[in-house]
C-alpha cells in the first residue's frame, strides 16, 4: 500500500512538532509530511497537491477548521480531528461517524486513526455540516452510520431498539424496518446512552420513548412494535434508580 501524503494544520507549533514526530516515529504508512501553523498557507497546498490525510485543528485564528474544510469541498481525503474540546463535543464526533484525537495525542489513538484514514472515505458534506451545527449547540438528532458505501444518517427517535450480533448491532426501526451496523453493542452503548437510551440487557438497548409496557413479574418491557425484551436484573435496579419504574 502506497505512503499517505499527510498535512497537518494546527495553529499551536508545540502541538505540530509533537504530532510530526509521533508520526514518523510510530506510523510508517505516513509518506511526506506538511506541517502549518496558518491555515491559509495550508490552504494553498492543499489545493494544489490534495493530500491523502489532514490532520486538523479546529479552533484557530484567521479561519477555523470548518471553514478550511468549506473551502476544499467536495473534501476527497481523509481528515482526523484533533481536539481539545470536552465530552459533549467529543461526542458530536461520534455522532458523525468522524475521526478525532484528543490532546494530548495518544500514541496508541494515533496509530489506529492512520490505519482507518488508509481505508476510509473521504467526510461526506453532511457529516461535516452536522458536525459543525452540533459543536454550536444543536441538539443531536441523527446518527450517522459510515459503511463502504457512504455514510446514512439516522433519525435517533426512529431508534425503537438496538440487539446485539456478535460484532454488529442491528438496530430495530420504526416503520417496520432495521438497520446492521458494524459496531458493537458497547461501542453504540457509549454513544447513545446518554441521550433517551439504556442498555437493559448484554442483548438490548432500548429508547425509552418506545416503551409501550412493563411487566413486573417478568421482568419484561414491550415495546412500540410488540417486541418483548427482557430486562436483566442488574439493569433492573438501574431503572428502578433512575426512572422509578419498577
Amino acid at each position: 500500500m502506497r505512503s499517505l501524503k499527510t498535512v497537518i494544520l494546527d495553529d499551536e507549533a508545540d502541538a505540530v512538532s509533537l504530532l510530526q514526530l509521533q508520526l514518523f516515529k510510530h506510523c510508517p504508512q505516513i509518506g511526506s509530511v506538511s506541517a502549518y501553523t496558518n491555515p491559509v498557507a495550508a490552504l494553498e497546498e492543499m489545493k494544489a497537491n490534495k493530500p491523502d490525510v489532514l490532520f486538523l485543528d479546529i479552533e484557530m485564528p484567521l479561519m477555523n477548521g470548518f471553514e478550511v474544510l468549506q473551502s476544499l469541498l467536495p473534501v476527497n481525503f481523509a481528515v482526523i480531528f484533533v481536539t481539545a474540546y470536552n465530552q459533549y463535543a467529543i461526542r458530536a464526533f461520534k455522532f458523525n461517524a468522524l475521526d478525532y484525537l484528543v490532546k494530548p495525542i495518544d500514541t496508541t489513538d494515533l496509530v489506529n486513526a492512520v490505519e482507518r484514514a488508509q481505508l476510509r472515505q473521504a467526510p461526506a458534506a453532511s457529516q461535516l455540516s452536522a458536525l459543525q451545527r452540533q459543536m454550536q449547540g444543536e441538539p443531536i438528532k441523527k446518527i450517522a452510520i459510515a459503511s463502504h458505501t457512504g455514510v446514512s444518517f439516522i433519525e435517533l427517535n426512529d431508534i425503537i431498539y438496538a440487539e446485539a450480533d456478535s460484532n454488529y448491532c442491528t438496530l430495530v426501526l420504526t416503520g417496520n424496518k432495521t438497520f446492521v451496523i458494524s459496531k458493537t453493542l458497547k461501542d453504540l452503548q457509549d454513544l447513545l446512552e446518554e441521550s433517551h437510551f439504556l442498555r437493559i440487557h448484554r442483548q438490548y438497548i432500548i429508547n425509552l420513548n418506545h416503551v409501550h409496557h412493563l411487566d413486573r413479574t417478568r421482568s419484561v418491557l414491550t415495546m412500540v412494535n410488540k417486541a418483548e425484551l427482557v430486562v436483566a436484573r442488574n439493569q433492573k435496579d438501574k431503572l428502578n434508580e433512575m426512572y422509578k419504574w419498577l
